[in-house]
């Protein structure tokens, strides 16, 4: 829709045996919400042409002449959001048309046709006083996430229980070993819910009745909350981390966990092959997440997501109940471990909530996920989305819980720092059978090549946005493949360099919390600007003073953690 507004002169339908209306009344008429509705505009291929209504015939019928006269609409209803969704425009394949004879009113019989395709679709307004004009960006329909825009509820399911969980929950039972039964339980549970709150706040953030836009990306909702300069200042590092540094972890976990396997099978078959260096496991791993990694959208990796969801669901149920089946180890104790100065013991504590944030990532893909659906007045894509987010993250619990739980119950204070996959592999090889321990891995390198996926399509768009931006044209095929291929193999190179990078949890935890728990509370007061002193309002300022103050500390206490207790800092040398 272009941002200037053309005046087409109007021809009042007054049938000789019809009293013309005073024009203080016609000018009223035409100011009416039900014209913003249906407009009835002539496109520059069917220009005004007068006509002169022809007389009725005997009787209560009416009938006008066979080529319809121009409407006129008031500047401000050209402006309305609905009339981009669905301009009632002439096109030469399907002209405007007039009702049959005895029609009460021409427009009660018009034919519509959405000339806007359905990818460009912006959000219609059901708030008829603001009535303004929505900017298409053509670029969204040459962009990986809002390329395909027909998801529906259970492909958000399928991405957001992909993205909700993964390796990071396995490391839950080793925030338990310092915070203890108690509060271990109780901040767990906490954050459970502040998260699916702000997850809420998210989902309905995405899309605003008032302009009808839809904020596709979290760096645009960022952006459109504190403005460009600002927004790129709080958000730009840990969206970055949370979508790329999540490639480096993977490729890590798939490649040492693909190595694990290699080795079960071949003790379990008594094979003499030769496994692969722990770089070279890296090497396939990655080039296994490129080749997927060329699906083109967001909407096409669907069903990798569901894969990933069904083995990430599978594994963490495994590993949980292993566990558990085989009983608590010899001399197991629950003591949390607090050792050292009482400042030691402080920011161990703060290293444990850390962890505890680290598990509940993915909300960076909210606002993405959400992008992927139709959007209309009657049919918001909030409604799908805020479904599928409530069957997923119902899931989630029903493993983040038992595996917190079941975990430290079965290994206490003796559970390894890398939780408990390593756990299940150095207590229960010899008890397990072989079978169960390689499906064990199957199952978490299938999620791990999965989530790379759907981490890797934020990057992905912002890599393509560069070249649709300046040549104004979609990505060519070949060039999509090199810029996905050259991310893929960076982050191997990453992953090599820094191979340590998944045991700062508390750390990573502390700077990406304020994107899950503080972000969406303050964007949501920015945005909707919630009544000051309201419950809401109230509401909203608590979480994001309490979120800064803990982002701060966390961030604190990882680097105390780690300066304290030492790391092995092995660069280039991946175990």
């Amino acid at each position: 829709m272009r941002d200037r507004t053309d005046h087409v002169e109007s021809t009042a339908i007054t049938p000789s045996s019809v009293r013309s209306p005073p024009s203080s009344a016609l000018s009223s008429q035409l100011h009416s919400p039900s014209l913003s509705r249906s407009p009835l505009l002539h496109s520059p291929d069917h220009p005004h042409t007068s006509s002169t209504p022809t007389k009725p015939k005997t009787g209560n019928k009416i009938t006008f002449s066979a080529t319809p006269p121009a409407v006129s609409a008031p500047p401000s209803q050209m402006h309305s959001p609905s009339m981009s969704r669905s301009p009632f425009l002439g096109t030469p394949d399907r002209p405007v048309t007039m009702p049959p004879s005895g029609a009460r009113t021409p427009m009660g019989y018009i034919r519509s046709r959405n000339l806007t395709p359905r990818f460009l679709t912006p959000l219609g307004s059901p708030l008829r006083k603001a009535l303004h004009l929505t900017k298409l960006d053509p670029t969204d329909a040459w962009l990986p996430i809002t390329e395909s825009r027909n998801g529906n509820a259970y492909y958000a399911a399928f991405h957001t229980l992909c993205s909700g969980i993964g390796i990071q929950a396995l490391i839950l039972p080793v925030a338990f070993t310092i915070l203890g039964w108690a509060w271990g339980l109780i901040v767990l549970t906490l954050t459970f819910i502040w998260q699916l709150y702000t997850l809420y706040l998210l989902v309905n953030l995405h899309e605003s009745p008032e302009t009808g836009v839809r904020y596709s990306r979290y760096m645009q909702l960022a952006n459109a909350a504190f403005g460009e300069r600002l927004g790129k200042m709080l958000a730009l590092l840990p969206i970055t981390y949370l979508s790329a540094g999540t490639c480096v972890t993977l490729i890590i976990i798939g490649g040492s966990t693909s190595k694990i396997f290699f080795q079960v099978v071949c003790a379990a078959n008594e094979c003499k092959a030769e496994t692969l260096t722990t770089v070279e496991w890296y090497l396939v791993f990655t080039c296994g997440a490129v080749l997927l990694s060329q699906l083109p959208n967001l909407n096409s990796i669907a069903g990798v997501s569901l894969v990933g969801a069904i083995t990430a669901l599978g594994y963490c149920t495994m590993i949980w109940s292993i566990s558990v089946s085989e009983g608590r180890l010899p001399n197991v104790s629950y003591n949390p471990i607090r050792v050292g100065s009482e400042v030691s013991k402080i920011f161990d504590v703060l290293n444990a909530l850390g962890i505890i944030a680290f598990a509940f990532r993915g909300h960076n893909l909210i606002l993405e996920i959400q992008a992927t659906m139709p959007s209309s007045e009657k049919h918001p894509s909030t409604v799908p989305m805020w479904k599928g987010v409530k069957v997923s993250y119902t899931l989630i619990a029903m493993c983040l819980f038992p595996l917190a739980i079941g975990g430290y119950w079965a290994y206490g204070q003796l559970i390894p720092p890398s939780g408990m996959l390593t756990a299940l592999f150095a207590f229960h090889s010899q008890d397990v059978a072989k079978s169960v321990l390689a499906l064990t891995s199957i199952l978490v390198i299938i999620n791990a090549l999965s989530s790379f996926q759907i981490y890797g399509m934020p990057v992905f768009d912002e890599l393509e946005s560069i070249y649709v931006v300046r040549f104004k044209k979609p990505c060519p095929w070949w060039l999509r493949v090199i810029i996905r291929g050259v991310f893929g193999f960076f982050c191997f190179f990453l992953a090599v360099a820094i191979p340590f990078l998944a045991s700062l949890a508390g750390l990573i935890g502390g700077m990406s919390l304020p994107v899950t728990l503080v972000y969406p509370c303050l964007m949501w007061l920015k945005v909707k600007k919630p009544k000051v002193y309201k419950p809401t309002w109230w509401l909203n300022w608590g979480l994001v003073v309490l979120g800064t103050i803990l982002s701060v500390l966390l961030t604190a206490a990882g680097v105390y953690v780690i300066i304290d207790n030492g790391i092995k800092f092995n660069f280039f040398k991946p175990e």
